[in-house]
């Protein structure tokens, strides 16, 4: 920090020790780690469950909560951090809350405490989220906000197939042992520690990529990010004085009716989509596939929800929101996965990756376009809110007709995608009007 002639106070941004696409690829490495800890305990949670007593209830309901711990806290946690800053902390906090439930999950061999670590890795997951999509944007103004994030993407996906395909492995040799299969993701689990706090080490402050050059124009920026008083009349952030965050203030906003009404027509549609746990627990519990092969289905699932989000994302540039028509249907036909037939669960699990591949490519991508960029963070988090809630909803409705009958969850699956179909139609016809 150095003193202007005119007495202000000015930063004096230093280069940051990585080049901006070496932290945008090491960062992918960190998700890609991540995810395969916290993809490959959620492949194998449903069926180890099962091993414990859990009923298809229990599956369903601790799946749902987990969804909505994983998206729908994110409303608070984006709120907290944009108020509180230390994007570091929040980060690292959060994916440390993940790498260290799950491995202990096998451990317990109590339903209790398995639901409570699980549901804690779900938080950890929700508490990262907003800062570390934060940190990732200042990198990205250098590389491209697109390929930047598809780049993270791609590699998220990678550790989303890899940990299934480890624990496939682990369970074939040694069939039914949970235990290993859980604490092998330790190992994965030190990298993207590792890998945190050497690049907090390296980069503590990647505001610098975003506003870090040397000319006048760039200076002008970061004053104005950096020492502009905030709406709520709080002390602006200073990295200089220790901190390691950009606590940022943010004006109330009004979001559009026609967003609400979208927002919860995601809802109903979340409504519809069965949880992969409680897909796996019927797999498992009918002695349709091994205890290895489940991981297998959920590694197929993911590879299915990488490049049908690819390609839909490209529709969607090309044909609008009307792409969203698709999951109502693909939720719909992904219910034979609750069949007899091993064969039609591999098929209906495949369908049941498109539905997401589908939900993950589009569904912000209207968002951007209803919503000013000053209010989008607000629009996402009320998004996740409430898919967090739908799939809280599907998780409890649909485990508890499972436990009735196989037949009656099939039924309420197909009638609430007709339901959400209908909805879905008229709110496009009131979106053409508008975009």
């Amino acid at each position: 920090m150095v003193q202007a002639e005119d007495g202000s106070r000015r930063l004096t941004v230093g280069r940051p020790q990585l080049r901006p696409w070496h932290f945008v690829l090491f960062f992918g490495l960190v998700s890609l780690f991540a995810d395969m800890v916290y993809e490959g305990a959620r492949s194998i949670i449903g069926p180890y469950l099962a091993t414990l007593g859990a009923s298809a209830t229990v599956v369903g309901v601790v799946a749902g909560a987990g969804e909505f711990i994983g998206y729908g806290l994110r409303v608070f946690s984006g709120y907290l951090v944009q108020r509180r800053g230390h994007y570091w902390a929040w980060t690292i906090t959060g994916y440390a809350l993940t790498v260290l439930s799950v491995p202990l999950i096998g451990s317990t061999n109590v339903i209790a405490p398995a639901l409570v670590l699980y549901g804690t890795e779900r938080l950890g997951k929700a508490v990262r989220s907003p800062a570390k999509d934060t940190l990732l944007s200042y990198a990205s103004t250098q590389t491209g906000r697109g390929t930047a994030f598809g780049v993270h993407q791609t590699m998220d996906q990678a550790g989303a197939m890899a940990g299934p395909l480890l624990l496939a492995a682990v369970l074939s040799q040694h069939e039914g042992n949970y235990r290993l299969a859980f604490g092998v993701l330790i190992v994965p689990g030190v990298v993207v520690l590792g890998l945190l706090f050497w690049l907090r080490h390296r980069v503590p402050d990647p505001l610098t990529y975003e506003l870090g050059g040397s000319g006048p124009h760039d200076q002008a920026l970061l004053d104005q990010a950096l020492y502009d008083p905030m709406p709520n009349g709080e002390a602006p952030h200073d990295p200089g004085e220790g901190s390691e965050g950009h606590a940022d203030g943010s004006a109330r906003v009004r979001l559009p009716p026609l967003l609400w009404q979208y927002i919860g027509t995601i809802g109903l549609l979340s409504l519809g989509i069965a949880s992969f746990p409680l897909l796996a627990f019927h797999a498992q519990t009918q002695h349709l596939l091994t205890s290895a092969q489940v991981p297998l289905l959920f590694a197929l699932a993911m590879l299915v929800d990488g490049l049908s989000g690819l390609l839909m994302g490209r529709f969607y540039d090309r044909l609008g929101p009307q792409v969203l028509l698709v999951v109502p249907v693909a939720g719909g036909v992904a219910a034979i996965a609750f069949t007899q037939n091993a064969t039609l669960i591999w098929v209906g699990v495949a369908v049941w990756g498109l539905v997401h591949g589908v939900m993950d490519s589009t569904v912000k991508a209207v968002v951007t376009e209803l919503v000013v960029p000053a209010a989008r963070s607000i629009a996402f988090g009320w998004l996740a809110l409430v898919r967090g809630f739908g799939l809280l909803a599907a998780g409890a409705s649909l485990g508890f007709a499972y436990d009735q009958s196989i037949t009656v969850a099939v039924w309420l699956i197909l009638g609430v995608n007709a339901a959400a179909m209908a909805v879905l139609a008229w709110v496009l016809a009131r979106l053409r009007g508008r975009l």
